[in-house]
């Protein structure tokens, strides 16, 4: 049996949605971990991004008469590269997370990437991945900004 349009297309919005709710999760845990207060704030910001985010994907998958999916998925596990934002690390490991949130990020955009670049999207999904794919994009790039700072 052939799979419906919209499941498959839903299936690859929840693992976005997943990956999101893992970021958040990602952020949070950075930002009670560090220290430097300017560094706080911005993962404390980039949590609330990604839980705005994982709401227009919400309301997306509902669009298509679909269900989101609840929490961080068991899916998701495999490539869960967001949550090795340890209990370990220090808040003297600034430069070790912020490696983490990069990799973390780079893996978001390569994923989104791929959704976006699927030409049977619907316009106004797309318009929404686009976006949040190159906020992402951004953040890498404070990300990036950052470990100068701080090596």
């Amino acid at each position: 049996m052939m799979m419906k349009y919209t499941d498959k297309m839903t299936n690859k919005l929840n693992e976005l949605l997943t990956k999101n709710y893992d970021a958040e999760k990602g952020y949070k845990k950075a930002a009670e971990i560090v220290e430097n207060p300017k560094l706080k704030q911005f993962f404390e910001t980039e949590a609330q991004v990604r839980y705005d985010f994982g709401h227009e994907l919400k309301s997306e998958i509902r669009n298509f008469g679909e269900t989101p999916e609840k929490g961080t998925s068991t899916t998701g596990d495999l490539h869960r590269t967001w949550m090795d934002i340890k209990s370990t690390f220090t808040s003297n490991d600034e430069e070790a997370i912020l490696k983490e949130v990069e990799k973390g990020e780079k893996s978001a955009v390569d994923e989104y990437n791929e959704v976006v670049n699927d030409t049977t999207l619907p316009p106004t999904t797309k318009r929404i991945l686009t976006k949040q794919v190159s906020n992402i994009e951004n953040t890498l790039q404070n990300v990036k900004n950052f470990e100068m700072v701080l090596s």
